[in-house]
């Protein structure tokens, strides 16, 4: 099922993001694994960790549907803010439980469209090889029937870097039967194995 509605953004970013992936895939040297996992049609959600500010390069260099991601609304007033306006992310301010952000992406997977988010909730900078997970991807998915895309990131974002990696792996959904708790702790286990793989190929 194609998607029934057109969102802020998704002009600029089929215009632009061709070039960008050429350029990201030039300068960086990603290793994409299992991109064909990603469903091509329907209202899906991409999640995996957050390590760096370019992290949703990596998803968006593996498929060519338009994908809102869920950004901290301090990104929206600093130096790539013209980045998120553009590409149709949204706002979400992480002071409050932002229903408003909540809502936009909700009306987004159910017009068949594609979200990604860290639920993490912000990037790892600790020496923890994964923070916990908030509830609104798996709460997104079970609300909306919407199938979750797990995703793993490792390496550096360096010059031809030489471990930069993300690994898809296996799309599910979020039955209304599951409990937000069971379903979280799948999603949780599912990055670090893929965090996990990606460190046992590359160094």
């Amino acid at each position: 099922m194609k998607q029934t509605k057109k969102f802020k953004g998704e002009m600029a970013y089929r215009i632009f993001t061709p070039l960008m992936r050429v350029l990201f895939r030039l300068y960086y040297n990603p290793k994409i694994i299992h991109k064909e996992v990603i469903p091509k049609e329907g209202s899906i959600l991409l999640v995996g960790n957050h390590k760096h500010v370019y992290d949703q390069c990596l998803t968006i260099m593996a498929t060519k549907r338009v994908i809102h991601y869920m950004a901290k609304k301090e990104y929206f007033d600093g130096h790539f803010a013209w980045f998120f306006k553009m590409f149709g992310c949204i706002s979400v301010n992480r002071q409050i439980h932002d229903h408003e952000a909540t809502e936009q992406a909700l009306d987004i997977l159910n017009h068949q469209g594609a979200v990604g988010l860290f639920p993490e909730g912000t990037r790892n900078k600790t020496k923890k090889f994964l923070l916990p997970f908030k509830f609104g991807a798996v709460s997104m998915a079970q609300k909306t029937g919407a199938t979750i895309v797990p995703f793993g990131l490792t390496g550096d974002y360096k010059f031809r870097s030489k471990n930069l990696t993300i690994r898809y792996g296996t799309p599910f959904q979020v039955p209304k039967d599951m409990s937000l708790e069971e379903a979280n702790e799948k999603l949780y286990h599912e990055v670090e194995r893929l965090m996990r793989e990606n460190l046992k190929e590359r160094p």
